[in-house]
């Protein structure tokens, strides 16, 4: 059995935003030289997801709006978890919404994606460097 790991090290900007990381994943499932396995991608940090979702412009501002009208951004007491000193709660309940991981399946040596899949690394604390775990394994 192959298998390879790779970190991405991202920073996003601002507080909140989303990269299409799937040429950085394709790129390792590449250099694994597996050719029928599957690929694990892991946010490494509690406020920061990955997910699979089509890479359309209006649709990440939806998901922007969405959020934020779920966990708003709210540095002051409103969230028991901003009380510890933190101003980031809303962001740990973004990145639950949105998830840790994702899994795709490798067939043939490509990510086996349906029509318009993408995978994204989503930030909800940003402005430092975080990181991104990808795991491929197979034959």
């Amino acid at each position: 059995m192959k298998h390879l790991t790779r970190y991405l090290s991202l920073t996003i900007p601002g507080r909140f935003g989303f990269k299409n990381i799937t040429g950085e994943v394709q790129a390792a499932v590449d250099e694994s030289g597996v050719h029928e396995g599957i690929c694990l991608v892991n946010a490494m940090h509690i406020t920061a997801s990955v997910f699979i979702n089509d890479d359309e412009g209006g649709l990440h501002h939806d998901y922007e709006q969405w959020l934020e009208k779920l966990a708003p951004f709210d540095p002051s007491t409103r969230y028991h978890h901003n009380r510890t000193g933190e101003d980031n709660a809303d962001a740990h309940l973004k990145r639950q919404i949105m998830g840790r991981e994702v899994v795709v399946a490798i067939t043939k040596g490509r990510l086996d994606f349906g029509p318009w899949e993408q995978i994204f690394y989503g930030e909800f604390d940003g402005r430092r460097p975080k990181r991104v775990l990808i795991k491929v394994i197979g034959e």
